[in-house]
């Protein structure tokens, strides 16, 4: 089907006209039919930025992921304070929980929960790993 051209006038710089040259001299491609598929490329890109075009889908893929550790990291760290309180219930000095060895339970539990962040506040780690002057905890 026979489109209707438009004539055009144009100017490039002369490094770009130069890189025209050199791509029309194919024969089946002509300069003209180069600079309307340069710019219908263009126009159809236009709405896209060429970042999300090219890494949108791995960036999403990503952010699916961060988010399931996210969630497992705050079902393990939930799952083991409720351990450590049950722990501290346990081991409170008194052979059933009464009023006052859940009070010690608890305060037993909060000096816990301050302790770890002060750990992480430091930056010092008590799972094995480096806490920063070269020897494991």
């Amino acid at each position: 089907m026979n489109q209707k051209r438009i004539n055009h006038q144009i100017r490039l710089d002369a490094q770009l006209s130069e890189k025209l040259d050199l791509l029309s001299r194919n024969a089946s491609t002509s300069k003209t039919d180069l600079v309307a598929k340069a710019v219908e490329a263009f126009i159809e890109r236009r709405g896209e930025n060429e970042l999300d075009r090219r890494y949108g889908q791995r960036l999403d893929r990503l952010s699916g992921d961060l988010n399931r550790v996210r969630r497992d990291a705050e079902m393990i760290l939930e799952s083991l304070a409720l351990f450590i309180r049950f722990s501290i219930a346990l081991h409170a000095h008194a052979p059933v929980p009464d009023k006052a060895t859940q009070a010690i339970a608890q305060e037993r539990f909060q000096k816990f929960v301050e302790q770890v962040g002060r750990q992480i506040a430091s930056g010092k780690r008590s799972l094995g790993e480096d806490n920063g002057r070269g020897e494991q905890v």
